[in-house]
């Protein structure tokens, strides 16, 4: 190789390496705040508890369920319970739960299951005094894991519904 053939391979991967971030899909991209960061007003460092960097990380941004079941467990209700306080406490702040199941059955069948998760999650979140109208609901189903392999570890990640905040001028 001549030394122009080195150097220019050596700027390349100098410059793709200082352009990747690893966490850019994870809970820490964004400075942080995973996909809540993109939005306007968001901001503030895992240790500031009105922040979503705070509630993603400490509170907990996602609980998980059985197989084939929408049943809230004593630890989903615990992050759950962390997570209407959060709300309650910064109203400044809308919330789409994200319901999700593993790679077994349907399309059809998990999409309704997700939104079961979805929904369980959201009725919990408003029995415990967050408005119903700062919280919406999706199912991914089985289309977006958070880990793929075809074994109970991966799947048991993958059965979850996930509070994704992002920030609204509420007045009400």
């Amino acid at each position: 190789m001549t030394f122009l053939t080195k150097t220019a391979a050596a700027l390349l991967i100098l410059t793709t390496a200082a352009c990747t971030n690893p966490d850019r899909l994870g809970g820490g991209g964004l400075n942080g705040q995973g996909a809540a960061g993109a939005n306007a007003g968001l901001s503030g460092a895992a240790s500031d508890p009105s922040s979503p960097a705070f509630f993603n990380q400490t509170i907990g941004d996602r609980v998980l369920f059985a197989v084939d079941q929408s049943t809230i467990t004593p630890e989903g209700r615990a992050i759950l319970d962390g997570q209407a306080q959060w709300l309650l406490a910064n109203s400044d702040y809308r919330a789409v739960i994200e319901g999700h199941a593993d790679e077994q059955g349907t399309r059809e069948y998990n999409l309704a299951l997700g939104f079961r998760r979805a929904n369980a999650v959201r009725e919990y979140l408003v029995s415990r005094g967050v408005p119903a109208g700062r919280l919406e609901v999706t199912s991914y189903g089985k289309e977006r894991p958070i880990e793929i392999c075809s074994n109970e570890s991966c799947y048991a990640q993958n059965r979850r519904a996930v509070t994704v905040l992002s920030f609204s001028a509420i007045t009400s």
